[in-house]
């Protein structure tokens, strides 16, 4: 699992239901930096779906890099510090790259499945962090039927 250490965490990360805090719901463009929570392409659909689900504007801007399989989520600085999700490492990014609300993809070889244009807000940490482990459980379930 990758971490580190972020200057700016995000203090009081929502829930679903709860509308997400200033400190990160402020569009990635506006802040220095964000965090890149990488995922296998197929649990990060799933929690794509799910985030949809809860609301139209819970999903952030999301890459989706298919040399490797994954997907990335960018999610309010500070993030990584934290982060301990199975199956999932989180970045920080110190502001490398392009910034989100540049139309090219900051990761060489990806793509947006989420365009900051349809998405201005970074997908809250623990909202994703739900969606992720749901999307586990959906992905087990499906394959202990086969």
């Amino acid at each position: 699992m990758e971490t580190s250490q972020s200057i700016e965490p995000c203090t009081a990360p929502s829930t679903a239901g709860h509308p997400p805090s200033p400190a990160c719901s402020a569009p990635p463009a506006a802040r220095a930096a964000w965090d890149l929570v990488t995922v296998p392409t197929r649990q990060g659909l799933e929690a794509v779906d799910i985030l949809r689900r809860v609301a139209l504007d819970a999903v952030g801007p999301v890459l989706h890099d298919d040399d490797r399989e994954t997907l990335g989520f960018l999610v309010p600085p500070g993030t990584a510090a934290g982060w301990d999700v199975p199956g999932s490492t989180c970045t920080e990014t110190d502001g490398r790259g392009a910034g989100p609300a540049l139309p090219e993809p900051p990761v060489e070889g990806s793509d947006w499945l989420v365009p900051p244009g349809e998405a201005d807000l970074a997908t809250d940490a623990a909202v994703l962090r739900a969606a992720l482990g749901e999307a586990a459980r959906l992905i087990e379930a499906a394959d202990s039927c086969r």
